[in-house]
């Protein structure tokens, strides 16, 4: 059974908004010049690339990727070990957006995820977050119970 669970917009908030100003701009770009086409893919990409993590329950393996344009995964299956484990980490993003004529604008996020840690309990990749601590512990347990893993 494959699980998906998305984690970020790779580009960030302000990233992901530029991209759709972008699409409607190339759009009306084309009409002059083709190479506006251009612009649209780049408004596309920026707009809805976003990362996710791929779970086989199946074959015991694990996939964190970028997911291009929404849609094309990319990214490399890590195979689930024996000694490898489940735990919880706090994380924390923060994005600037620097807008002409006024203070810089400051988005932070906080939560916390689930990561996959390897047999010297270094964290390898972030599984799934949430926004509180009893339903990441939850989602710990159930998760560790599908794997069949320990629990840091």
């Amino acid at each position: 059974m494959l699980i998906k669970n998305n984690l970020d917009k790779t580009f960030g908030p302000f990233g992901s908004s530029t991209g759709f100003f972008l699409i409607p701009g190339g759009a009306v770009a084309t009409y002059f010049s083709p190479f506006g086409i251009l612009i649209v893919l780049a408004g596309a990409f920026a707009a809805f690339t976003t990362t996710s993590t791929i779970i086989d329950t199946d074959k015991r393996r694990m996939r964190h990727c970028d997911n291009l344009f929404g849609l094309i995964p990319a990214g490399k299956w890590v195979d689930l070990r024996s000694g490898m484990k489940l735990g919880l980490k706090r994380a924390s993003r923060g994005f600037v957006g620097y807008i002409k004529g006024t203070e810089p604008v400051e988005i932070r996020t906080r939560d916390i995820r689930i990561y996959l840690f390897d047999e010297e309990n270094k964290p390898l990749i972030p599984v799934n977050k949430y926004d509180s601590a009893e339903k990441a512990r939850e989602g710990l347990r159930e998760m560790a119970s599908q794997l069949g893993m320990d629990v840091i």
